[in-house]
């Protein structure tokens, strides 16, 4: 009787929360629109999100045969800015992501997005990747997101949403729209929730779910983001999210054994839950794994021989990494070797790296390239 008292008290202190967002006029004084989130139950689909109707915040619940799967539509909203609301259908199947990619003509390299709807948004539209109404405009250009997806940000659900839709949109025409993980993304898949904004917490109770349902396996982002890699070979660029430590290095591994290796502990990322494997151990560590790691920018940086060691190995020219910001980003290091894409985009810089005539060129939201050199 005491843990349904709990759940009850819990689920209206989130209520309660969700309507504090919300002005007397019924505007909201941010998104308060959540989701939506995508169950797999037996046979059924249940797709649950908190909507604003009449001013109030609500639950919306929705259930399909899962033989219906290619007739659902999503909507994600945004009560505070409608004009970017959009739609997106399921994926007709999930699989995993190939490692390695031919070279494109075109790339755009972003990283640390971070639940960041709007930077992501306005990077996109400002360098015509997409128009006002999440079309492809890229043609058969790649993007590569560089990792974290999670924590922080206002409106994780909406952005990993769109990167699902964008990714069909991009394949449609001849593109592509590759996303590796980050520490933020595993952390959130396994449990640790140093970084996430109360809100989804409070509105997991008030969809009557543990935060940690929202993206598990029966889930389709759940699913879908285990399709994703922590290391990618895009023609001559090595892309992840934190970089190659010399542990890496020295484990002398494919790309594809790496990604195969580390996938099933996505959801055990945490130093307890994994197994008693030092190679496992290796490539989850906070000094070591190709999410943590700060080598490149942190004292004690890594010589430059460890680099040449990683490009030697994987047969590549440089390497694309996020996840620590430094003043000079965006920006070249290693004599043109390593290219770190991180920066605040929660303080509003938003900036990206992009590639197209055999040149790179820092971009921001003028559009306008500003041609890098090293």
């Amino acid at each position: 009787m005491y843990k349904i008292y709990s759940l009850i008290l819990v689920v209206m202190c989130s209520l309660s929360h969700a309507q504090a967002m919300l002005q007397e006029d019924g505007k909201s004084s941010g998104n308060t629109c959540d989701g939506p989130y995508v169950f797999y139950k037996g046979d059924s689909i249940v797709v649950k999100q908190i909507e604003v109707r009449n001013g109030q915040a609500v639950v919306v619940t929705n259930s399909y045969p899962a033989s219906d799967r290619a007739k659902i539509q999503l909507n994600i909203r945004f009560s505070d800015h409608p004009e970017k609301d959009f739609k997106v259908r399921l994926q007709p199947e999930l699989k995993n992501e190939p490692c390695i990619w031919p070279q494109p003509d075109k790339l755009l390299a972003i990283s640390d997005i971070e639940g960041e709807f709007g930077a992501l948004r306005d990077l996109l539209l400002a360098n015509k990747i997409i128009d006002k109404d999440y079309k492809w405009l890229y043609g058969k250009g790649h993007v590569v997101l560089c990792g974290d997806l999670f924590d922080r940000g206002k409106d994780v659900p909406a952005t990993i949403w769109l990167l699902y839709k964008l990714e069909q949109e991009a394949k449609l025409n001849g593109g592509y729209f590759h996303i590796v993980l980050g520490n933020h993304d595993i952390m959130n898949l396994s449990g640790d929730l140093r970084y996430l904004q109360p809100k989804y917490k409070e509105n997991a109770a008030l969809l009557g779910r543990d935060y940690m349902e929202l993206y598990n396996k029966e889930t389709e982002l759940g699913r879908w983001l285990r399709t994703k890699n922590l290391i990618e070979k895009i023609g001559e660029n090595l892309c992840l999210h934190g970089g190659v430590s010399p542990e890496i290095n020295a484990a002398g591994l494919s790309l594809a054994e790496i990604n195969t290796q580390c996938r099933p502990f996505y959801d055990r990322g945490r130093k307890a839950d994994l197994p008693d494997n030092e190679l496992i151990k290796m490539f989850f560590s906070g000094k070591t794994s190709l999410f943590w790691f700060r080598g490149y920018f942190n004292e004690p940086v890594v010589d430059e021989k460890v680099v040449d060691e990683t490009l030697s190995k994987y047969q590549v020219k440089r390497i694309i990494v996020g996840h620590t910001i430094t003043n000079h980003n965006i920006g070249f290091y290693y004599h043109g070797k390593v290219l770190g894409v991180d920066v605040d985009h929660h303080e509003g810089k938003h900036e990206a790296a992009r590639y197209e005539n055999g040149k790179w060129y820092k971009v921001n939201l003028t559009g306008k390239l500003n041609e890098m050199t090293w």
